[in-house]
């Protein structure tokens, strides 16, 4: 069986009331970041079947981890602040294949 894509990439975008009980990834600018992935890989060229799909995604359940993004088919969950850690996610994992531990959910 072969994938669709090499790698799906999902942003969780999930806004929670003010007043919930737990933190909420939209409240930390994960649509801008999913907008900027977005835009990064179809400038880079690996947009499409066969190579990246960047995804938005409702709650996937690790907001207390930060804002999430989870690359399939590896798995790999990350937290991220800003541009530059998205950059760092693309160029490493999406284009090079190599892991970036520093903004790992799961670090070993």
């Amino acid at each position: 069986m072969s994938q669709y894509y090499r790698h799906h990439v999902f942003f969780c975008l999930n806004q929670r009331e003010p007043d919930a009980p737990r933190p909420s990834c939209a409240n930390c600018n994960a649509q801008a970041m999913q907008e900027y992935a977005k835009k990064r890989v179809k400038a880079l060229g690996l947009a499409g079947p066969g190579q990246v799909r960047i995804n938005k995604a409702g709650c996937l359940d690790r907001c207390e981890d930060g804002p999430t993004v989870v690359v399939y088919p590896e798995g790999v969950w990350y937290t991220y602040i800003d541009e530059a850690d998205i950059d760092e996610i693309v160029d490493s994992h999406l284009v090079n294949g190599k892991i970036v531990e520093r903004l790992l959910i799961d670090a070993p």
